[in-house]
């Protein structure tokens, strides 16, 4: 076989770095990789046994000497050593027999601290990136979902993740007003688990919650209910018992950390220039981000605010189609967090 020098590079990669999962997109390529962000360890000799779906697999079933975790908690790290493990794994699976290491942009989320910043870069460098770039997830969500963020035009997006929700509102390259808030995916699985436990003292698990939530799950009043039968330990007499939940129901569980979503979208939309509030009630806003196909949400929030609102083609992968845009201009771009503002002529 011929000796191919372009198989000793890898490829740029770009990372949705997420609370609840984790989305891998490499240069020429496209998405490769949608996995949990879950690892299990062995905490007998602090081995990590299984990463991504093998070990979101083990929650809820694991034997004592297993710890299964998700090392990012409301969208930053929480366990860096588990975290860079994670990160490391997933560049390897993605980039190959590849002898030199990648450039890599990772998502983050807005109003972080420098510290939490620090720590991402400094995750990826070990994990054996190249170089590491931080772009919010906002401006990639934008860029993921086709927006001209480039435009003298004010464009307001919601990203819902696993860990937080960021809104902003974006123009001329860059964020004019944002807000984040730790209310997401995660919050609404606890809801509902806590609803459960509530009226019915039944408990279920995370990954039962997580099913109801996709199945059932609505934050909007519709004309037919769906049902699921869901199984837990009645917290009374502490054997199994079924119980039957309906999409009603979950109006009523999901309420607080909707509310807490609307909130933010309000506040931001009351610190937002005049004429961008214009241009946003003409352009409407965008919903991106797994959280956000919970079912009547964009219908609720266009009742709350008055402004139309539209999910994204693809909300769960938009992030990380945001990054493989960004992945073409990273060249004499220096490290770190990335203003796109001061890039306008790369785009």
């Amino acid at each position: 076989m011929p000796f191919n020098a372009k198989q000793l590079f890898s490829r740029d990669i770009g990372i949705d770095l997420g609370t609840a999962t984790v989305l891998v997109y490499v240069e020429g390529k496209g998405i490769v990789l949608n996995e949990p962000s879950v690892v299990a360890v062995d905490t007998d000799t602090d081995v990590i046994t299984k990463i991504g779906k093998d070990a979101q697999a083990m929650l809820g079933r694991n034997p004592a000497h297993i710890d299964v975790i998700r090392p990012l908690k409301e969208g930053v790290i929480s366990r860096y050593d588990v975290t860079q493990k994670m990160i490391q794994y997933f560049i390897r699976r993605a980039c190959g027999n590849a002898v030199f290491p990648p450039r890599v942009v990772i998502c983050i989320p807005t109003g972080i601290s420098e510290v939490e910043e620090r720590a991402v870069i400094d995750a990826g460098t070990q994990a054996g990136a190249r170089k590491t770039y931080l772009i919010e997830e906002p401006i990639a969500a934008a860029l993921g979902a086709g927006l001209d963020i480039y435009s003298p035009v004010g464009n307001m997006i919601v990203d819902i993740g696993g860990g937080t929700t960021d809104v902003a509102v974006i123009s001329l390259g860059g964020v004019v007003v944002s807000q984040s808030v730790k209310v997401a995916g995660d919050k609404f699985d606890e809801a509902i688990m806590r609803y459960v436990r509530r009226k019915y003292n039944v408990a279920i698990g995370e990954r039962t919650a997580e099913r109801v939530k996709i199945q059932i799950g609505a934050v909007y009043e519709h004309d037919e209910a769906r049902t699921m039968e869901v199984k837990g330990r009645c917290l009374i007499q502490g054997l199994p018992k079924n119980i039957t939940l309906s999409s009603k129901e979950m109006l009523e569980a999901m309420m607080e950390p909707i509310s807490a979503i609307l909130d933010v979208i309000c506040s931001v939309i009351e610190k937002t220039p005049p004429e961008l509030v214009g241009d946003i009630l003409k352009n409407g806003i965008i919903l991106a981000g797994g959280g956000s196909l919970l079912m009547g949400l964009d219908r609720l929030i266009e009742d709350v605010t008055g402004i139309k609102t539209a999910l994204t083609k693809e909300p769960v992968k938009c992030v990380a189609l945001g990054t493989g845009k960004i992945l073409k201009m990273l060249n004499g771009m220096p490290e770190g967090a990335i203003d796109l503002s001061r890039f306008r002529q790369r785009i």
